[in-house]
């Protein structure tokens, strides 16, 4: 049974931490700019818990183990095996043993935990972000931010109601070459963006994940926990750890990959949610036990009159652009972006067009990947704790860019467009819809209330 929420905290980080601070800027690399808690020393670092730490779990881990003034002092995880092995490389940064659950609840009870780093799988973040808020932690939590968009909302109720500062994973919004061109779009660099796009491309075919019988869990795995709110289910060794990114009630590449994506498009062109969304695709080349698609696009439509396109493609990965890994189409030119550079392309004047002011050539780059921008993106975080600012990727921020991937799951799955109040945060055109908008967790568990 669930235990009872612990009693919150303090609402700021306890006085013994963070009592020397220093000023800070948007950082502009990995340790180029002076953090506002270097200062800090060795006795007033941040107590971290990290919940779930297999694999973006571990990459976390090294990302903050990388700022001085934090240190992980409880891990927790429903696979012993994993906890063990993030358990022993937190103590070699802590300089000491660190506490061990298997249940996130003990880990939260604990006074020592200042803040909590979430990477368990999706549908387990919204219990977890809600229940660390209501004890008194902030919260990084990682993308997709909720597995329903009633979640997502809940989430972000929790923070305010308690005052929590929150970061979500879309670690490119710790980007300084993204924050440059996101500016630099919204002054008009490529005129008006009418299209933008993004891809995830990979060729599972034929077989993808395999097909596989449902057969005992592993002693080192409590199955039942890993499950948690959603809907009993056997174990299959292609659920878990990590390809539950292929099961539409644990995640989706929608999710996974489009949420990057369609997050640093809508920053860049400062829209905050569409107006409409038509998907389409299915399972047409990989025979695999999957429930999601393997090929889907799926078409967002703006109040401002702007298309963004998102392609699933997993039974091909041959270009679909001319290079990065999103794309804008303005009227005066197209700007490819990646992680480390944006590159742009002047328009030319097309039929019947008399327009002569398009963007110039260039190319801006920097030494950037995803450890660099998990790096900055914790710095961010760390930092907010002590001004109590809203984050980079703040909890309003994450939960709409995440509610994108599921509204093209939901029109993928109904099979029809649909047209979105992004203000009541309800389908207008179809009630069946609406009833996806959440699930009936599976009892004892309870999303808190807010």
């Amino acid at each position: 049974m669930p235990k009872p929420h612990p009693t919150p905290e303090s609402q700021s980080v306890s006085r013994r931490r963070f009592q020397k601070t220093a000023a800070t800027t948007f950082v502009l690399s990995a340790g180029t700019a002076l953090s506002r808690a270097q200062a800090a020393g060795s006795n007033d670092r941040v107590g971290l818990g990290f919940i779930g730490v297999a694999n973006r779990g571990s990459q976390l881990m090294k990302a903050f183990a990388e700022h001085k003034d934090c240190q992980p002092v409880a891990v927790c995880d429903v696979d012993s095996q994993a906890m063990a092995t993030a358990a022993a490389k937190a103590g070699e940064t802590a300089g000491g043993s660190v506490f061990q659950t298997g249940d996130y609840r003990d880990l939260l009870e604990r006074s020592d935990v200042d803040a909590v780093v979430i990477a368990s799988p999706d549908h387990w973040h919204a219990l977890q972000m809600i229940s660390a808020c209501q004890a008194g932690k902030d919260v990084y939590v990682e993308k997709p931010l909720s597995a329903t968009i009633f979640e997502g909302r809940a989430m972000v109720k929790a923070a305010r109601k308690f005052n929590r500062v929150t970061q979500v994973g879309t670690h490119r919004r710790s980007s300084p070459l993204y924050h440059e061109l996101a500016g630099r779009v919204q002054d008009d660099l490529l005129g008006k963006v009418c299209v933008s796009r993004a891809y995830r491309l990979s060729n599972m075919a034929p077989a993808g994940i395999g097909k596989l019988p449902t057969s005992k869990p592993p002693a080192h795995l409590n199955w039942d926990m890993w499950v948690g709110p959603r809907a009993e289910q056997p174990y299959q060794d292609n659920i878990a750890p990590y390809k539950f990114r292929w099961w539409q009630d644990y995640s989706s590449q929608m999710g996974n990959w489009g949420v990057h994506y369609l997050d640093a498009i809508r920053w860049c062109l400062g829209e905050e949610a569409p107006s409409s969304v038509c998907a389409m695709g299915g399972r047409f080349g990989v025979d695999d036990d999957r429930t999601i698609p393997d090929t889907m696009e799926v078409t967002f439509q703006f109040a401002s009159g702007r298309l963004a396109v998102f392609g699933q493609y997993e039974t091909s990965m041959n270009p679909t652009l001319a290079s990065g890994e999103i794309e804008l189409r303005g009227t005066k030119g197209t700007a490819y972006v990646s992680e480390r550079q944006y590159e742009i392309l002047p328009e030319r004047r097309g039929q019947f067009s008399k327009q002569e002011n398009f963007a110039k050539p260039e190319t801006r780059s920097e030494v950037s990947n995803n450890h660099v921008l998990t790096v900055n993106h914790a710095r961010n975080f760390l930092d907010c704790m002590v001004s109590r600012e809203r984050c980079h990727a703040d909890i309003e921020i994450g939960h709409r860019s995440t509610t994108f991937c599921h509204l093209a799951n939901i029109s993928q799955t109904l099979g029809k467009r649909l047209e979105w109040d992004a203000k009541a945060e309800r389908f207008t055109n179809d009630e069946a819809a609406n009833e996806m908008l959440h699930y009936e967790y599976r009892a004892p568990w309870k999303l808190p209330t807010v």
